[in-house]
């Protein structure tokens, strides 16, 4: 289950992004949770496993017509593509009008998964560059 970050999650979503190479340093990590709560364009999300334990962390970006995916992380014991899938399904339901996007580094996750659903890029709608 996603869930939004909130002030009382800040140490479970700290611990979940240090897992992560690019925030390995503490000030970077303290910049970009807080560039997530300076916006309403922005939004970090915490995953629940089917435990009911909190295992991996999404960080989104919306656009117009595109949510961008911005960060995707596990717990190490939890990294598998069936639990991205599960994190990138859970937001394609939250935001069924808006197409899912990644940047450099997420773009391959994006496009495995949409392979998975059977999309394609000739499935995108016509206002999409495709990049």
């Amino acid at each position: 289950m996603l869930l939004k970050y909130r002030s009382d999650y800040q140490k479970i979503a700290m611990g979940l992004m240090s897992l992560l190479p690019s925030f390995k340093d503490w000030d970077r990590l303290q910049r970009e949770l807080a560039w997530y709560q300076g916006g309403d364009d922005r939004t970090l999300f915490l995953w629940k496993d089917q435990y009911d334990d909190f295992a991996g962390v999404l960080g989104t970006e919306r656009q117009s017509n595109y949510v961008i995916v911005r960060l995707v992380g596990l717990m190490p014991d939890k990294q598998s593509t069936a639990n991205v899938w599960q994190m990138l399904d859970q937001l394609a339901t939250m935001v069924p009008q808006q197409r899912i996007m990644g940047t450099l580094a997420t773009s391959h996750i994006i496009a495995k998964w949409e392979f998975h659903h059977g999309q394609n890029h000739l499935d995108r709608p016509t206002t999409d560059s495709g990049q």
